[in-house]
């Protein structure tokens, strides 16, 4: 099938869409890289889809293994963010990091493709992901400085006030809800200055917990998600492994 128009969604579970629970579609989430496609078909019939991203991938791995096989899509329309789980790790070098970011930038903007980048999220409410806080302003003002060197659009995620409440994110508290991704679909139409019909589902209320309920539920978090988070790291292993990307060929949705 040819497609006049070609989007090719790059990155990890942000992209993916993990949080947002999906079981009719592959890998069991749809995330707001679909929305966004949903919208953007309705004003083409020629519009094609692809989706490579997959959970746990580090930055140089998206790189690696998503770059050249969405320039081999032909884009003309490209959205990456990667860098996220790179920030979590014990030692980071930001700035080589970031170079070998920016000759992929460099890459799919010499495509002629209308390229998106995000800036990562301000987690100052989160008492453990708060600590990387810093980490992720200094890679926000390299990836804000690549935008503008690349002409590429930029997602301003640190900025998105809207995310402190938690009904925006799942429970595991490291990937958006549906309402989450539904808002971040409206917000990524909102820089391609495209018309939508997105709604934000309901969030599910977050109840106020005394302090013995909190210790409780942070104990569960723990449990359920930290620990095991922790235990693939220190083991080598991902959540993305043996998952294949999601729509790796052009498609319709």
């Amino acid at each position: 099938m040819d497609f006049t128009a070609r989007y090719v969604a790059l990155g990890d579970s942000f992209t993916e869409g993990v949080g947002d629970d999906d079981p009719t579609r592959p890998n069991g989430v749809r995330g707001w890289a679909d929305r966004v496609a949903e919208q953007l078909a309705l004003a083409d019939p020629g519009f094609g889809y692809a989706n490579l991203a997959i959970r746990g991938r580090k930055l140089r791995q998206i790189l690696a293994e998503q770059v050249d096989a969405a320039i081999a899509l032909r884009p003309t329309l490209v959205t990456l963010y990667a860098g996220a789980n790179d920030i979590l790790r014990p030692k980071i070098d930001i700035d080589d990091l970031l170079a070998d970011y920016e000759k992929a930038v460099g890459k799919l903007a010499a495509t002629g493709a209308t390229v998106v980048l995000f800036t990562g999220f301000d987690a100052r409410g989160s008492k453990v992901f708060g600590t990387m806080r810093g980490r992720t302003a200094i890679y926000n003002e390299l990836v804000r400085g690549i935008a503008g060197d690349h002409g590429a659009l930029l997602v301003d995620y640190w900025r998105f006030n809207e995310y402190y409440d938690w009904g925006m994110w799942a429970r595991d508290r490291m990937h958006m809800s549906a309402a989450g991704h539904a808002n971040m679909a409206k917000r990524v139409l909102t820089v391609l200055e495209h018309e939508h019909s997105i709604e934000v589902p309901p969030m599910t209320p977050v109840p106020e917990l005394s302090k013995a309920d909190a210790l409780r539920a942070n104990a569960r978090w723990v449990r359920e998600f930290a620990a095991p988070w922790v235990v693939r790291r220190v083991t080598g292993k991902s959540s993305g492994d043996n998952l294949q990307p999601r729509y790796a060929q052009l498609t319709r949705l």
